[in-house]
């Protein structure tokens, strides 16, 4: 069978799909009525498996319940890096519009062909391609089933069809099923024929080393099959979970490690950066215009937030078997099969052709947490048993001691105001660590246990990645608003006491609660709304309609002050080239803080999959409310001490405000993600509340009473 566009040159096509151009590498059509989908972007429950589906079935006409989901491996999936960003919807998500536009086109000319009618009177219901006005006169997609057809290279010429009002209902989430019903579902709960279990004793802090152990006092409990000593990695196996729990215990007991102070002062992080070596960097500069504008007034503050833990409900797992020829099968729940590919090679010491890497769902992160670690902890610990799947379990402590941590930020601002109350000068200085240590990025594999090694790898400093590809520690901190100068200074930390990664939304996170606290510093001083002040610099039309929808829906102008009450507002594009998000936070100040409302109007252009888009909004904003009020990883001098929920507290269910979100849905527009717009501009919110209840501002998070209190006695 021929198609259209054989040899044409290609057109402009999406980033994943100019990266894996292969058609039959996404999709596959079956002549049982089935659609094979595949991506390089993973289930984190953010549902978008989903919102991926809901895009195959609209283009292609057919019933979502013919889509087969068939999850990342390396074994066939597109490479698409990471999922992360918020970029899976935007990305692979276009990536796979366009090439159902291509297959669908293929298909109605090998049905035109076939039916001997020209392309335009055919439609397509359901992967039923008909002629119009003659029913009978029929074929399908899966009676057309040739694997031959989708194997060749986008042409970027097909079109994606319009958006409609009466495109089919997307479908229910595919992922929750099962969560919901608490069938197995999770890495954690497969099991392989003769599966092992394994544990982990992590060394005891950042710096400690393994003196000596006992193996054979924990080789001799029952059910153990070996120890395996690394250097200073220390694992057991043991033929069941509770001889591995058990095992782990002794392991703990008989093994001595040498330990020292390389921790700062939990007490003074922000002093901290500013005293370490660092790569400085001007992340964007804007001139001034001639003649420069003059300010007449002057303000300066600074910011800062702590270390956060992923604090996954879930601790991390990892599952491996190696054959007697060399090859290892991993099975995690990370987010980037290839780039752990990549790193597990060099780690190893073998071709990355003799590993495969699937994904399998498991503890969320929304970022590198320790999902990459527990896999590789399998691997290395598989070794010693060829031939037998070993499933690796990390500990609460483990997940919340040795897990990446979202990095300790501290930002300096300082703005010049003219006569005409309008901000011309505005600066934006950064410390922090870099905020990405996840695989594939360096020279050397970046894994927790590859320091450990007898034949260690070099532990490396995290890094930033560029901004151009979403940035790291600079992470919106370019404004968006229309001043008529401005500077952005990035001091990148080249110590790291604690290992840092990326979490969710990376520095969005405390640059926008700066700039957005900053901006309500301004205005109140100035003597302007909140609102208005942000108006007044703002051109972009669709970050005027953010924040207009979102002072309407919280009747931000008619809100009436009562004492211990406050409402704050806050402000950004997500990464200046993702979603806009404007929020409103109201919050009650008691001996306690706690965030009663929150209304949240975002523009994620067109929206794909309505209730997956407001689930990661109200995920993200319950998110955001725990880190600004109650988390922080805690440690000494030594070690992280922060090893359990009592030490590290998480917004509880009782504590969740109402949320109320408005799309505004922009169906002619590209779609942007939604799982992490929402960090920033809600912290600000909550941070601007705080000061609107109490007439203090507080300017570290999280942000608690005792903080407050702290502020009124220095006021």
């Amino acid at each position: 069978m021929s198609a259209p566009h054989e040899g044409t040159p290609p057109g402009e096509l999406p980033t994943s799909l100019k990266a894996n151009p292969r058609l039959s590498q996404w999709l596959a059509i079956l002549r049982e009525g089935r659609v094979e989908v595949r991506s390089g972007k993973v289930e984190l429950g953010q549902g978008i498996t989903t919102a991926l589906a809901a895009i195959v079935a609209q283009e292609l006409d057919v019933a979502p319940g013919r889509i087969e989901m068939v999850r990342a491996s390396t074994a066939g999936a597109p490479n698409e890096g990471f999922t992360s960003g918020s970029l899976s919807v935007q990305d692979s998500g276009s990536a796979l519009r366009q090439v159902c536009a291509e297959a669908r086109e293929i298909y109605l000319h090998a049905a035109a062909q076939r039916l001997e009618v020209a392309v335009d009177d055919l439609q397509v219901r359901d992967g039923e391609i008909a002629v119009r006005g003659v029913p009978s006169l029929r074929t399908s997609y899966w009676e057309l089933a040739d694997p031959a057809l989708l194997d060749r290279e986008a042409s970027g010429r097909a079109r994606a069809k319009p958006p409609t009002q009466d495109a089919p209902e997307a479908p229910a989430r595919l992922d929750l099923p099962d969560k919901v019903l608490g069938r197995p579902a999770f890495l954690h709960d497969l099991v392989l024929p003769g599966m092992l279990y394994a544990r982990v004793a992590h060394p005891p802090s950042p710096a400690a080393s393994l003196l000596d152990v006992d193996l054979a006092a924990v080789e001799a409990l029952p059910g153990v099959v070996r120890v395996v000593r690394d250097g200073s990695f220390l694992g057991v196996i043991a033929q069941g979970d509770h001889e591995a729990d058990r095992a782990l215990r002794k392991l703990k007991a008989v093994a001595r490690w040498s330990e020292r102070e390389s921790l700062p002062d939990m007490d003074a992080l922000p002093a901290f950066l500013r005293s370490q070596p660092v790569e400085t960097s001007v992340v964007d500069e804007k001139k001034p215009a001639d003649p420069a504008p003059t300010p007449v007034r002057t303000f300066q503050a600074s910011y800062a937030r702590p270390y956060l833990a992923h604090a996954s409900i879930g601790p991390s797992c990892g599952l491996a078997r190696w054959d007697a020829n060399g090859n290892v099968e991993v099975w995690t729940h990370a987010q980037g099969v290839y780039p752990m590919q990549r790193d597990l090679a060099l780690l190893l010491r073998i071709p990355a052709q003799a590993i495969t890497v699937s994904h399998v769902p498991g503890a969320g992160c929304y970022g590198h947490n320790g999902a990459d670690d527990a896999a590789v902890d399998a691997a290395l610990i598989a070794r010693a048993v060829p031939g037998r799947a070993v499933q690796v379990r990390w500990t609460r402590e483990d997940e919340l001691c040795c897990s990446p941590f979202g990095a300790v930020m501290a930002v300096d601002l300082r703005a010049g105001v003219d006569a005409q109350g309008r901000i011309v000068a505005w600066e934006h200085e950064i410390w922090s660590n870099g905020h990405s240590m996840r695989p594939g990025r360096m020279p050397v594999p970046v894994f927790h246990a590859a320091p450990l090694l007898q034949q260690a790898f070099p532990p490396q400093v995290s890094i930033n990645v560029p901004v151009a590809t979403g940035a790291g520690a600079e992470r919106n901190s370019i404004p968006e608003y229309g001043f008529a100068t401005h500077r952005i200074v990035n001091h990148r930390l080249l110590t790291m006491p604690l290992r840092t990664s990326s979490l969710r939304s990376l520095g969005a996170h405390c640059n926008v609660f700066a700039a957005e606290c900053f901006l309500d510093e301004i205005a109140a001083e100035l003597g302007a709304d909140p609102l208005d002040f942000r108006l007044r610099h703002l051109q972009d039309p669709r970050s005027r309609a953010v924040l207009e929808q979102v002072a309407a829906m919280a009747h931000w102008r008619q809100r009436a002050k009562t004492e211990g009450e406050g409402w704050g507002l806050g402000f950004a594009r997500y990464k200046n080239n993702g979603a806009w998000c404007a929020a409103v936070a109201q919050v009650e100040v008691q001996q306690d803080i706690r965030v009663r409302r929150v209304w949240l109007a975002v523009d994620v252009g067109r929206v794909v999959h309505a209730d997956g888009v407001k689930n990661q909004l109200e995920g993200g904003a319950i998110q955001t409310v725990s880190w600004v009020l109650k988390e922080a990883v805690q440690f000494d001098r030594t070690r992280v001490t922060s090893d359990r929920w009592g030490a590290y507290p998480i917004l509880r269910f009782s504590e969740v405000p109402a949320v109320e979100i408005a799309l505004l849905d922009r169906p002619q527009e590209k779609s942007l993600g939604a799982g992490e717009p929402t960090h920033g501009p809600l912290a600000a919110a909550i941070g601007n509340a705080v000061f609107d209840a109490v007439g203090v501002r507080v300017r570290e998070m999280p942000l608690t009473w005792d903080r407050v209190q702290r502020a009124a006695l220095a006021a």
